[in-house]
Parts: C-alpha cells; sequence; structure tokens
C-alpha cells in the first residue's frame, strides 16, 4: 500500500529528492502464533477488532525513536493538520502508528 499515493504527484517528487523519508514497518512482524495475529475482539464485546496492546508495544520498541515524537493515527484523536504537520517537520520527524484493517503497519517520518 505504501509508498503507493505517496509516491506520485508532489509528494512523489519530494521523495525523489529526498525531501522527506517513508519506513515502513509491518506490525504483522510482532504478531503472535502460527498466523501472527495482531487484533483481538473489544473488551466489553462489541463490533470491530482492536490492536492488541502487546503487539503494538514490541512494534513500537523495534522502531528507533531518535527524539520523534509517536503519533498513534484514530478516529479518537486530535486532527493531524496542516499546522501540525509543519511544526513537526522543524523536528527530528515523527513516527505514526496505523492500525489498517487489512495492512497494519508503523510508519516512521
Amino acid at each position: 500500500m505504501f509508498p503507493g499515493p505517496l509516491g506520485i504527484s508532489l509528494l512523489g517528487k519530494a521523495l525523489e529528492r529526498k525531501l522527506w523519508q517513508l519506513d515502513v514497518r509491518d506490525i504483522r512482524d510482532h504478531g503472535l502464533g502460527k498466523h501472527r495475529t495482531v487484533d483481538d475482539s473489544p473488551s466489553g464485546g462489541g463490533p470491530g477488532m482492536v490492536m492488541r496492546a502487546d503487539v503494538a508495544a514490541a512494534a513500537i520498541d523495534a522502531v528507533e525513536r531518535n527524539n520523534r515524537p509517536l503519533i498513534y493515527l484514530s478516529p479518537r484523536g486530535k486532527r493531524l493538520d496542516q499546522a501540525r504537520v509543519r511544526e513537526l517537520a522543524l523536528g527530528p520527524g515523527a513516527i505514526l502508528l496505523c492500525g489498517l484493517r487489512r495492512h497494519p503497519a508503523v510508519r516512521a517520518v
């Protein structure tokens, strides 16, 4: 899935010029059991699945932080808007934890 849409247009040109970088990590590498399970049913029941905290923690621990903030992308979180991205661009980068349904990944940028 990545860099896919991030490798074209203005973002793709900036990536070619090395103005930014993308390092994708597969959370499933830290999954449990034969099928490398990364998710579980929500506590208390209900529809859907949630990412296992132990698997997410192992994936996070495997990435060198280098003073980069860790941001978990969630529909309940604070919006990652242009102002915040500009702020992050002034620092050492950021680590974005994104739990996608079919392709969970930890991305360090």
